[in-house]
């Protein structure tokens, strides 16, 4: 059997021992489509097999969870019966064969996904990794993707409101693109994939064609250097369609024309009706006949794994078929019942009058598992011991601040997203620029919601248990510097090859570092993704754990931005003075070392800083607040004159060297401003959550002042500005 099938299993790419297990399950051999029906929902793209038994461990319930991981996106309650649905997704793979569609696509499927629990989708957000900007490669990939973004969401109608980017060498070969998507939607109308016995299920939306064709096993397959080959596994978008086919399943479920809402995204026709069978318990009949398409003679193995975008499935309620059809042709869309629901658990796929696949659904949706070995890379290792004692000091603190604010890491992101409408639907309060977190109007009501994704990858490479709940803790605190309450997150999980055993001890690592953080900080996961297999010949990418975590404010009116805008206020910095150069942003742009261990993380302390933040928030005391971050106190103190032009004078009262005074990086230190009157108030507040404080100086002037025990060190606002704002300038002008 084994010799006659080598053909079939090569064309596939299907391991021996999966094989069999598809054989002993089916009880039978299969044939040829069947086989890959396998491939691509056995793929780890749908089939998480090296990452579900990891994901166990994460809490994934909370008093305002609906609805956790499981279906097309997490839902968390907002009040006033309000909810908001929310998921990150990856299109990496596609993004690095075709930037602009790949990107594009990724904004696309995302958006579906949220649509498809009943929600209007508010906002988009986007998560970015590129190699090294000087390269040409890096420009090209970096303009295609963000064109392709822009124009998906500006064509669609959902705001870009925030984001972040990252630019390392161990992403040239394999750029990371995570979109996420925030939606609104009322308690009552929440949707699921399912489908009730003996109900048609009907495919609504663009036709199908050959684009995206096994799209699905391609995320799950390590990157080739020739990728000229993948451009069919990457699909084109048509963002006037999922416009149309947005506002369609948003009115059948307005109208209570449907029973169950399933995006048809990974793996196309044979993910989305598979996993509604299975969700549902039941069985399903497919006829290909019946299914639109905008190309001739394709065969069964092409329309079931088509992954052409802007469709959905739709399950109407009894008596409700007709109307479906009719409001699907007042939008000019196909709505077309392919298949219906069976008792019997199988799916079974009709073409020209012939059975020619029939599976079980429990076999198809249920991937086998793996637990396997880790280990750590010696190399991973040997960067976090070296010590980093006895550094030159090769620019003055004056040089080394203007060189870290033009880092590709720090520089302004402006190019970006003045790129992407951050302000259609006219829901968006906090701008991209003004805030660590986008902040989003609940019309109708007072509250609001604010939004962010982080994720430090140096801080991974170096210890992705540690890089995790960094990751996670910045994210949150990002949230609660605007004044929201984080409620829940979403996690993007990007690898190498789970089945070696460097590959699987960061996947399985930064799992548990966000399961520990997770934890500590009361919050679960109530959706997202995993992308393995970004990993080549010569390459590992960092394991890159994109947090997007979504938070309520109670009253929109007590929030807080970036920026000095009010001269006279006292600057106050919770936490400690000094940082630790160990993967820092410092340590990369002056000395061109990734070495060290990052800086330690108390949760404990974490969640006491945030609730103090946001506690002053919502007394009213502070308008602005920033989170210190990437590149330490004095990149952060800097980028606080940005905004409004208001410079500061600030005195650190500290022996430590001055590197590590201005640029050490350390969690849980938030910059903030306040009037004098609030000062005793602020500091008993502290004082009584136990966490250390320091009164830094006062905004204003023209110019940013450091006074250091024994220098004074001064910037005009102008120069800092001109070299934080040209980096991507000349990428993106």
């Amino acid at each position: 059997m084994e010799e006659t099938l080598n053909p079939l299993l090569k064309e596939t790419g299907i391991p021996l021992e999966e094989y069999r297990e598809i054989v002993r399950r089916l009880g039978r051999e299969p044939n040829r489509l069947e086989l890959y029906l396998f491939k691509v929902m056995w793929s780890e793209h749908c089939g998480y097999k090296n990452s579900r038994p990891l994901l166990k461990l994460l809490p994934k319930e909370g008093p305002a969870v609906l609805q956790g991981p499981g279906e097309n996106a997490g839902v968390v309650e907002v009040g006033e019966g309000w909810a908001v649905a929310f998921k990150i997704e990856s299109h990496n793979h596609p993004s690095a064969v075709e930037p602009f569609q790949g990107a594009a696509t990724g904004v696309g499927g995302i958006i579906r996904d949220i649509v498809a629990m009943g929600a209007r989708p508010i906002a988009l957000l986007n998560s970015l990794r590129f190699g090294r900007l000087e390269e040409a490669r890096t420009r090209y990939l970096v303009q295609g993707v963000v064109s392709g973004i822009a124009h998906y969401g500006n064509a669609i109608g959902v705001p870009t409101v925030g984001g972040e980017v990252y630019f390392h060498p161990d992403y040239q070969d394999n750029p990371l693109v995570n979109a996420m998507c925030v939606g609104l939607l009322r308690v009552e109308e929440l949707k699921r994939s399912r489908a009730s016995l003996s109900r048609p299920v009907y495919y609504v939306g663009s036709k199908t064609g050959r684009d995206g064709i096994g799209g699905a096993a391609f995320a799950s397959e390590e990157l080739e250097e020739e990728n000229q080959s993948k451009r069919p596994s990457v699909q084109v978008g048509d963002p006037f369609l999922g416009k149309l086919t947005l506002e369609l399943t948003l009115e059948a479920i307005r109208q209570d024309l449907v029973e169950g809402v399933q995006d048809m995204g990974a793996a196309g026709l044979t993910s989305s009706l598979a996993e509604l069978a299975h969700k549902s318990g039941l069985g399903l009949e497919l006829d290909l006949d019946r299914v639109p398409r905008r190309e001739s003679g394709m065969n069964p193995l092409e329309l079931m794994l088509s992954e052409s975008q802007e469709r959905m499935v739709l399950v109407p309620r009894p008596g409700k078929e007709k109307d479906l059809e009719a409001l699907a042709a007042r939008w000019g869309l196909d709505a077309v019942a392919v298949a219906h629901t069976l008792s019997e658990p199988v799916l079974r796929v009709r073409f020209q009058g012939q059975v020619v696949a029939e599976v079980p659904t429990q076999a198809l949706a249920e991937a086998p598992t793996y637990l396997r070995q880790a280990a750590e890379s010696p190399e991973a290792q040997a960067r976090r011991n070296q010590s980093l004692e006895g550094l030159p000091r090769p620019l003055s603190p004056q040089e080394a601040l203007l060189s870290l604010l033009a880092s590709p890491n720090l520089c302004s992101r402006a190019p970006i997203y003045e790129r992407y409408d951050h302000q259609v639907g006219t829901n968006t309060v906090l701008v991209p620029g003004r805030g660590d977190a986008a902040i989003l109007r609940i019309k109708g009501t007072q509250r609001g919601i604010a939004v962010k994704v982080d994720a430090n990858p140096r801080y991974s490479k170096l210890a992705p248990r540690l890089g995790a709940m960094h990751a996670l803790a910045e994210a949150t605190r990002n949230v609660s510097v605007v004044g929201a309450r984080p409620l829940a997150y979403t996690d993007g999980l990007n690898c190498g090859n789970p089945e070696t055993p460097q590959g699987y001890f960061e996947l399985s690592e930064t799992i548990q570092g966000l399961a520990q953080a997770s934890h500590a900080l009361g919050l679960p996961v109530v959706s997202g993704n995993v992308s393995l297999y970004n990993e080549g010949p010569h390459y590992r990418i960092p394991p890159t754990p994109m947090v997007g975590v979504v938070g309520l404010l109670p009253d929109l009116a007590r929030r807080a931005e970036m920026g000095f805008r009010q001269p006279g206020e006292l600057i106050v910095l919770i936490g400690g003075l000094e940082g630790h150069l160990g993967g820092s942003e410092y340590l990369w742009v002056v000395h061109g070392l990734e070495a060290g261990a990052p800086p330690p993380l108390d949760l404990a302390k974490e969640a006491r800083a945030q609730t103090a933040i946001r506690a002053f928030i919502e007394r009213g005391w502070v308008r602005t607040a920033h989170d210190v971050a990437e590149g330490g106190l004095a990149v952060a103190l800097a980028e606080m004159t940005f905004p409004y032009g208001l410079g500061a004078t600030v005195e650190l009262r500290s022996q430590a060297p001055w590197e590590v005074l201005l640029f050490g990086e350390a969690p849980s230190r938030i910059l903030f401003t306040i009037a004098p009157e609030h000062l005793q108030a602020v500091a008993e507040a502290l004082e009584e959550r136990g966490l250390s404080y320091w009164v830094l100086g006062q905004v204003g002037g023209d110019r940013l002042t450091l006074l250091l025990p024994r220098e004074r060190l001064e910037w005009p606002l102008e120069a800092l500005r001109a070299a934080w704002e040209k980096p991507l300038r000349e990428v993106l002008p």
